[in-house]
């Protein structure tokens, strides 16, 4: 397994995987006894961000985000690096259009060097490894299917977060919500749904 030195010599394996970082604000560390080495954090919203293809949206609606493999087998890490594991996701759910967690950090030697920059307050970004299943596009000055969202945008109706990540540089943490990586490996809605969108967008329903 590689150490946190290699990890932090060397940028995580290119893949089709889209990644979401939160600013500065995101962690906290809980309090009582057994908690020392947990913290609640949230790890993605609806705030819009600009891809190279437009405004992307991540859907927070009951139904939109999966979170059965992250919460069966989704680890926390370090930078995406998947051979820097560095704890465990004890649980994740929806509240408020946000993604959350309560992560926990191990107690070996690798993990330890980053718990303690998070407990410090050195490391404080977070950052979320993602994929989309199912895509919605929304037309200038048109309205989403569900009323929520106004074009241009293009709208995750389903997608599903594999893993969380301790980050060391933030995507963009002047806003509190970034991301990186391109946009790949996505499945847009199918032919049908996607004519049915823009019939309701020409006619303004």
């Amino acid at each position: 397994m590689a150490t946190i030195t290699e990890a932090l010599q060397r940028a995580a394996p290119a893949t089709n995987d889209l990644r979401r970082t939160l600013g500065t604000a995101s962690l906290q560390r809980m309090e009582g006894e057994g908690n020392e080495r947990k913290f609640t954090l949230s790890f993605s919203s609806e705030e819009p961000y600009e891809r190279w293809f437009g405004l992307e949206i991540l859907d927070h609606a009951p139904g939109a985000v999966d979170l059965q493999r992250i919460n069966e087998i989704g680890c926390l890490l370090f930078n995406h690096n998947r051979d820097a594991v560095i704890g465990k996701i004890n649980r994740a759910w929806l509240e408020g259009n946000r993604g959350m967690a309560e992560v926990e950090f191990d107690t070996d030697d690798q993990s330890e060097i980053i718990f303690q920059k998070v407990k410090s307050g050195t490391l404080k970004g977070v950052s979320v490894g993602y994929r989309i299943d199912s895509l919605e596009e929304v037309q200038a000055g048109k309205t989403s299917a569900d009323g929520r969202f106004t074009g241009p945008c293009e709208i995750a109706r389903k997608w599903w977060p594999f893993e969380i990540s301790i980050v060391s540089v933030p995507a963009d943490a002047t806003v509190g919500v970034g991301r990186e990586a391109g946009h790949q490996g996505t499945i847009p809605l199918s032919v049908y749904e996607s004519q049915l969108q823009i019939n309701k967008n020409l006619i303004g329903e």
